[in-house]
């Protein structure tokens, strides 16, 4: 094989993740009260406390195995999601952001992870939640920049084992991708250990951006 053509094929395993999705799964999925968690929402638009502009609450606890309770912002939205009929709090990041691929997965784990917390302090007491400590799920919502592919799933994969390697401080963890290439770009993660939400925001620097 020729360097030039060594070259262009190293070119295209490269991968940009952009809009990349979040979800963390919650404990005790079957006794968690979807109800709850709307004037819960409704109070973070009122106090905008995600330091992202937040806008309106849809409730789609009709749809079965669908997005739940959404909150939706101008930058990104959360919700507890029930999608492939996992539940867990998910964060949709919807603008472009800048910086390396590093960067913009800690922005997003960082953000659920600060999510978990707040509901875990705001669901009133005897609904509380949280989330099971070892199971994460990572989207990447844009089919153009990150198809699923073989390809872009290596290149994916190298980033991620990179980024939880800090994240689990690490310990030991499963990686597997969803291999249809007509879903989105999926990585489902499990932790061999259970982390809290303060352990995991341990695990992580301070943001460079926002």
């Amino acid at each position: 094989m020729s360097r030039g053509i060594q070259w262009i094929r190293e070119e295209q395993v490269k991968v940009e993740l952009q809009h990349i999705n979040v979800k963390l799964a919650l404990r005790d999925p079957d006794e968690v009260d979807l109800n709850a968690l709307i004037p819960v929402f409704h109070s973070w638009i009122q106090d905008q406390v995600c330091g992202e502009l937040l806008l309106d609450v849809a409730d789609y606890r009709h749809v079965p195995d669908g997005p739940g309770v959404v909150v939706i912002g101008h930058e990104a939205d959360y919700s507890v999601d029930n999608s492939d009929g996992r539940l867990g709090l998910r964060y949709n990041r919807k603008a472009v952001i800048a910086g390396t691929n590093q960067d913009r997965l800690e922005q997003a784990v960082r953000s659920v992870i600060r999510a978990a917390q707040r509901l875990e302090e705001d669901v009133p007491e005897g609904k509380q939640l949280a989330i099971n400590g070892q199971e994460i799920e990572i989207w990447i919502n844009d089919r153009l920049l990150a198809p699923s592919r073989e390809e872009t799933r290596s290149a994916l994969e190298s980033e991620l084992r990179t980024f939880l390697h800090k994240l689990f401080a690490g310990n030991s963890y499963t990686l597997s991708f969803d291999p249809d290439p007509r879903r989105l770009l999926t990585a489902r993660i499990a932790c061999d250990r259970k982390f809290s939400v303060s352990e995991l925001l341990e695990t992580l620097k301070e943001p460079k951006i926002l």
